[in-house]
């Protein structure tokens, strides 16, 4: 589903528990900045946030307007900010998860890489929703959880670090299981239990000890039917199922928050209300109408996925009109 090899894969607790790997991990330059977004999810800010307190670092937060209007004002403001030579990283979501706006990681790679900087992007609202090739996109870490677009449980998620980085990235966060032979002492053979094993030198040095296994068994089969539908598929299921509903949404009166630019969008549909409309009231009045949507600060987020069946446009049309009456 990542385009990557196995081996730079770590499994860890949950999306920010990768982010924190990384983020008091990396070998910090003195007085180095950390690129970020205005209106990011906490998971990408705040462990960028405490490491800044430890390591004596500087967060830098943008804004996200033009990205996903084909402008390139987004990108040049955060070019103009790289050029200064003190961002060390910058950390951003693959997918924006308010607007549904997805970022441009090949360009945001690019350009860090240029000015000697990094990428760490939060993958929970991409991973599953269509295809996502991180050593194409030169992606340099990506944590996320085995929820939302994978159709897992919570409580798991994996960590890549891509191969150039790892040898680097302070292995600080360790224990017995991220060890070389970890377990061998445990089946039989005498004098192994040794506390000097070195630490893998791979991304499963995040491995600490028990881990959430019936999570990964959940994970592993919802993985299989992604895999057999097939993530350009559901790409495009989830446009076509966008398609459907955006223009009934703004004919009630929605403001949609669905990007300009085709490539900028993603799995989610963004809208928000008419003036005077109670956001968590609607919200409401929708799952009583059997519309599950969720309302991160105002905003009414549709994430159908790819058994949702663009059958349901109109109802989904109706439901918005019906709960708007009440």
């Amino acid at each position: 589903l990542l385009g990557v090899a196995p081996e730079t894969l770590g499994y860890v607790a949950n999306t920010s528990s990768g982010v924190l790997t990384v983020a008091h991990g990396l070998p910090w330059r003195p007085r180095a900045q950390v690129l970020c977004f205005e209106g990011e999810f906490p998971t990408n800010v705040l462990p960028w946030v405490r490491a800044a307190e430890r390591h004596e670092l500087e967060v830098l937060r943008l804004p996200l307007d033009g990205f996903g209007d084909g402008s390139g004002a987004g990108l040049a403001r955060v070019e103009a900010a790289l050029r200064g030579g003190s961002v060390q990283l910058v950390a951003v979501s693959a997918v924006q998860f308010q607007t549904g706006l997805a970022m441009p990681l090949r360009a945001l790679a690019d350009r860090a890489h240029a000015h000697g900087a990094e990428l760490v992007v939060d993958g929970i609202q991409a991973v599953g929703a269509g295809p996502l090739d991180l050593v194409g996109l030169g992606v340099d870490y990506m944590s996320c959880g085995s929820h939302k677009w994978l159709m897992g449980l919570e409580g798991g998620a994996v960590l890549y670090v891509h191969p150039d980085r790892i040898g680097a990235l302070r292995k600080g966060w360790s224990s017995w299981l991220s060890v070389e032979e970890s377990v061998r002492f445990l089946f039989g053979e005498s004098d192994q239990l040794r506390y000097d094993r070195p630490v893998r030198g791979r991304a499963d040095f995040t491995e600490l000890g028990a881990q959430n296994t019936v999570g990964y068994a959940a994970l592993e089969a919802s993985v299989a039917l992604i895999e057999e539908v097939g993530l350009t598929s559901i790409g495009a299921h989830l446009q076509a199922w966008h398609d459907a509903v955006e223009p009934g949404l703004i004919n009630l009166g929605f403001t949609s928050r669905r990007a300009a630019d085709p490539v900028a969008r993603s799995g989610i549909l963004s809208v928000l209300p008419p003036p005077d409309v109670d956001v968590a009231v609607l919200a409401g009045a929708l799952a009583e109408l059997g519309v599950s949507v969720s309302t991160p600060d105002g905003h009414l987020r549709l994430s159908p996925h790819w058994p949702n069946s663009l059958a349901e446009g109109q109802l989904v049309v109706d439901s918005f009109e019906e709960a708007l009456r009440g």
